[in-house]
């Protein structure tokens, strides 16, 4: 498992660069503007008082970011889910079925190397790419606040990762369960990312809407903690997205474990006419 795991992490290795990169500076980006907005604390708050509250549901308590945290909360944390929530859709999705689709995952399996030990060993390689994902992104919001003088610690800044990681480890692992069921990569990365989306909303117009909150409670981004965690991260609320990524995983496991693995192409559905035909074939029977 080792081997595969070493080479899954090299393969992913421009992920963890650009994507992390790109966050870190971004987050030290977003810093360099809190002082300004704090100084214009009033004039903003009218502004953002004339604005629909159907559009501002998206982004959270804005009346709140006048704070460190409240401020990333909105422009930082709270658009996290969708961003790197694609890429652990696209990376979920295609942790094995990318290989299958392209025609080398029989060949690797060729060789003396269980299925098990290439589950596992992708799958951990690719908690090791979100952490080096989420890590860089920490330590450019680390750097920007020492930088900028903003009043966070680099433990507190930790939490909201935390509650991050646990969505995206949800999602990818969601991905990565259809992609052992449906008949291509594409299709289970659409409806991951769908149900992503879906999440997303709902949480959101819940916020406004007193008849979803009963679907929201179903919605993996209505236990996301986004820029609140800095102050306080729930335990049980991050302990249940784990323990439902674990659920999914294993499911994958089991089912990767027992399907037949495709020459190369996409799968098409197996109707069970259709299978009943293949075993008319392959029996010697004439078809009806």
């Amino acid at each position: 498992m080792w081997p595969i795991f070493q080479n899954a992490v090299a393969r992913s290795r421009g992920a963890m660069l650009g994507w992390g990169l790109a966050l870190g500076l971004l987050g030290m980006f977003m810093l360099s503007f809190f002082e300004i907005l704090a100084d214009q604390k009033e004039s903003l708050e009218r502004l953002l008082a004339s604005y629909p509250p159907e559009m501002m549901a998206f982004f959270g308590d804005t009346t709140a970011m006048f704070t460190p945290e409240g401020f990333l909360g909105v422009e930082f944390f709270s658009f996290m889910p969708i961003v790197l929530g694609i890429y652990a859709v696209l990376a979920g999705s295609g942790l094995l079925a990318a290989d299958e689709e392209s025609g080398t995952l029989d060949l690797l399996l060729a060789h003396p190397v269980s299925r098990t030990a290439l589950f596992f060993g992708r799958g951990l390689a690719f908690l090791t790419t979100l952490l080096g994902i989420l890590g860089a992104a920490w330590l450019g919001l680390v750097i920007g606040a020492r930088v900028y003088d903003v009043d966070l610690t680099a433990t507190s800044l930790l939490r909201p990762f935390l509650s991050l990681l646990g969505e995206l480890l949800l999602f990818g692992a969601f991905a990565l369960l259809l992609s052992m069921f449906v008949p291509s990569r594409r299709l289970a990365a659409m409806l991951s990312g769908l149900a992503l989306m879906t999440s997303y909303f709902i949480t959101s117009l819940a916020r406004i809407n007193e008849d979803l909150e009963q679907a929201a409670k179903f919605s993996p981004l209505n236990y996301y903690q986004s820029g609140d965690a800095i102050t306080q991260l729930n335990l049980e609320w991050l302990l249940g997205l784990l323990v439902v990524a674990l659920v999914f995983t294993l499911l994958a496991w089991w089912r990767f474990e027992r399907r037949d693995i495709r020459v190369a192409g996409e799968g098409s559905w197996r109707w069970p006419w259709q299978q009943f035909r293949t075993y008319e074939r392959k029996s010697g029977l004439q078809p009806r």
